[in-house]
């Protein structure tokens, strides 16, 4: 069994930062991608940005230059430097990973989400 925890999120006025966590836990024998996805009110969930066991990383262009996202492979942990924040960042953000728990069998898990709210 595999579970992802988040945790980070929060309160923060536009223009603050906030750095969100996520780590895997269980039967990993290894985790391939891993990603953020965020999810507003009524709108669709969407991916924020991914990053490759090696490193490669994918942005959405709305959070280019401000979101930085980083892993620990030996933790097994992502992470999600989240700056200049503005009211539109305002969502359930999610975790989400590729992970191997039996060989060669790959399966996609999620977390179960943390809140970030931008308000003034």
């Amino acid at each position: 069994q595999v579970q992802l925890v988040e945790s980070g999120g929060g309160l923060v006025q536009p223009g603050g930062s906030l750095r969100l966590s996520c780590t895997a836990s269980g039967n990993i024998f290894i985790i391939y991608g891993m990603a953020w996805y965020r999810q507003a009110s009524g709108k669709q969930r969407e991916s924020v940005a991914t990053i490759t066991r090696g490193g490669s990383t994918i942005y959405a262009d709305s959070v280019k230059g401000r979101f930085t996202i980083s892993r620990d492979n030996a933790k097994n942990t992502i992470y999600l430097q989240m700056n200049s924040l503005n009211l539109e960042d305002t969502a359930v953000y999610y975790c989400y990973a590729d992970i191997v728990s039996q060989f060669p069998s790959t399966r996609g898990y999620w977390g179960q989400g943390t809140q970030v709210t931008v308000s003034s």
